[in-house]
């Protein structure tokens, strides 16, 4: 598992409002994912709202609307485990693009927590909870907030 490597962001969260968003699916795993992406949010400062969808294919359409209603981020959180079909490969692929796109077409960050796994011990091991080596909830929750941060610092310098 990596998570060597990775980046000191700055959280700030003072005067940013971020909705979190996600599925209902494999309710262990995202849990934990929840719990750490509000821990970060919270000790930030940022003004947190949450909103639970069906599953990791309507994380997207959420999101965007969350974005429209004025969030200045998104922390998408969802877990899609490999089955015996393709269904796995059409719902990751339509999380992950449609949450690209969304954040394209809003000019907002999304922050990407939907873990894609082959099995639930890989998400045990990614979701923040006790003994779990990564916390991706954290991870996504930090990614938003310092996107956001860049994005507020390279408008404020255009004026």
């Amino acid at each position: 598992m990596s998570g060597a490597g990775s980046p000191q962001l700055d959280i700030d969260g003072t005067g940013f409002k971020v909705t979190i968003v996600a599925g209902m699916w494999h309710e262990k795993i995202t849990d934990g994912l929840l719990a750490g992406a509000h821990r970060v949010l919270d000790a930030s400062g940022a003004e947190v709202s949450e909103v639970r969808v069906p599953g990791s294919f309507e994380l997207p359409v959420v999101a965007k609307t969350a974005l429209e209603a004025g969030a200045d981020a998104v922390v998408a959180l969802g877990v899609i485990i490999r089955g015996g079909t393709p269904h796995f490969e059409f719902v990751s692929d339509a999380a992950t693009t449609g949450l690209t796109q969304v954040a394209l077409q809003t000019g907002k960050p999304v922050g990407f927590g939907v873990l894609t796994l082959d099995d639930e011990q890989q998400g045990l091991d990614r979701a923040g909870l006790p003994g779990s080596k990564e916390d991706k909830g954290a991870e996504a929750a930090e990614a938003a907030l310092a996107t956001a941060r860049v994005i507020r610092q390279i408008m404020l310098e255009r004026r």
